[in-house]
């Protein structure tokens, strides 16, 4: 086994342990963007450091090695937004049960004053 294979099982375990544990952190979503922002700049000011790198992980090409960070940044990503969804639909589905709670009771009243008369 080379050694980037555990490294990129531990960042999608990480991505799968986040969703359900820290995912609703605004800070740690921007801390984790900083890092890979950061990440970013140095492998374009620096191409041969990743080459450097992905050597010592096992990886053939630095290019290679760029794939995988990219592979698990998306994943990242798509559950960070996964998640966002989540939480508008369940606002959506919870303002329009307020709705009709209310509409319910307003047609109740209605139609108690109506049969009154």
């Amino acid at each position: 086994m080379k050694l980037i294979q555990p490294l990129l099982l531990l960042a999608l375990i990480v991505i799968f342990i986040s969703y359900f544990r820290w995912f609703r952190s605004a800070v740690f979503d921007k801390i984790l963007m900083a890092i890979i922002f950061c990440g970013g700049i140095l492998f374009v000011i620096l191409p041969d450091f990743t080459t450097k790198i992905s050597s010592s992980l096992g990886v053939g090409r630095g290019a290679d090695l760029l794939f995988y960070i990219a592979i698990i940044s998306f994943s990242y990503l798509i559950m960070l937004l996964y998640s966002k969804i989540r939480r508008l639909e369940n606002q959506i589905a919870e303002l329009v049960r307020d709705q009709a709670i209310a509409g319910a009771k307003d047609f109740s009243v209605k139609k108690n004053e109506d049969d009154g008369k």
